[in-house]
């Protein structure tokens, strides 16, 4: 018999952590080809190390933020079962956000689940967004996905009580971006540039160490929902809009969810009710450690986020290959 509410929420600690193992055997599978330089290889080792990893999660879960549609991905496309049966979930991953940052062993790639109750997730196509995010202890109005740049470094020093010079905003480093990072420093405040990895780059807006005040851009939609998972954790503030490029795009984001798609859309359109979030790093980064490997272990370092308690943990796992128990679940 499926899972009731009650019992999701009496069961939702031991869910979080079920997570890890899943983000874990993502992120260690795909550790054997850092720095090969095939990172479609990569990613595929990531994908098929998840979906087997689910088979071990009690849940009803469907795919709604995955690799794709059904003909586009063999494994983990959008619509896709999986679990073992329990609540049902809707379920957003990037099995290996930045395959291009694993094929070269550079920061800041990470494996990443993030799970709700049924439809609190946005269905979003895998186009472009425009995203803007800030961390927590913000008023809401603080900034403006409307506004220009300058104006809302400025709204958000103030807010701050800081120099806008002490302000960062990161983005990633495209030419579609120029504008925003000429404006950005026009305004006298600075700029993280990042090669890939946005998910990364939005959560860091909110963490204090690591260094970032703003994130702003576009890039994949997908990508934005699950960042706006991990701010529904922490308390930050996002906004976004779907990005179109013709018509296709437009009619295919209107099949998806209800409303005007070209809105603009606020944290708990992106992502509401009770949120589950984990992240395994591939490679080391601001947020997270890469995966450590020898012979016959592996050391890896996730971060698993619970929005009903705003708890936020960092767990190292200690992986023994050489035992003859020892599965990646």
């Amino acid at each position: 018999m499926a899972a009731t509410r009650s019992s999701y929420q009496a069961d939702d600690r031991n869910l979080a952590l079920e997570l890890v193992r899943v983000t874990e055997a993502a992120a260690i599978a795909a550790s054997r080809w850092t720095g090969r330089g095939q990172k479609n290889e990569a990613d595929g080792a990531a994908v098929e190390a998840m979906r087997l990893a689910f088979d071990t999660v009690a849940i009803d879960g469907t795919v709604v933020i995955g690799e794709g549609e059904m003909d586009e991905a063999p494994m983990l496309y959008i619509g896709e079962k999986v679990g073992a049966g329990g609540p049902a979930m809707d379920i957003a991953v990037d099995p290996l956000e930045g395959t291009s940052l694993t094929a070269k062993n550079a920061p800041n790639a990470l494996t990443v689940v993030a799970l709700a109750e049924r439809g609190n997730f946005l269905h979003a196509p895998d186009i472009y967004m425009d995203k803007m995010a800030v961390g927590p202890g913000l008023p809401d109005d603080v900034v403006d996905l409307d506004a220009p740049i300058g104006e809302n470094l400025r709204s958000l020093a103030r807010a701050g009580r800081r120099e806008i010079d002490e302000i960062v905003l990161c983005t990633l480093d495209r030419d579609r971006h120029e504008e925003l990072i000429a404006k950005t420093r026009e305004a006298g405040a600075r700029v993280m540039l990042i090669s890939d990895g946005d998910v990364a780059g939005i959560i860091a807006a909110c963490m204090p160490q690591s260094g970032v005040d703003i994130y702003a851009g576009s890039g994949g939609a997908p990508e934005g929902v699950l960042a706006a998972a991990a701010l529904r954790c922490v308390g930050g503030l996002m906004q976004a809009r779907l990005m179109f490029e013709d018509d296709e795009q437009l009619a295919r984001a209107k099949a998806m969810h209800t409303g005007d798609p070209r809105r603009r859309l606020g944290l708990l359109d992106l992502a509401r009710g009770d949120v589950l979030f984990s992240a395994t790093g591939v490679t080391a980064g601001a947020l997270l450690r890469g995966v450590q490997r020898s012979d016959d272990r592996a050391i890896t370092h996730s971060i698993v986020m619970r929005s009903k308690s705003g708890t936020v943990r960092f767990i190292e796992g200690h992986h023994n290959f050489a035992t003859k128990t020892w599965s990646p679940t």
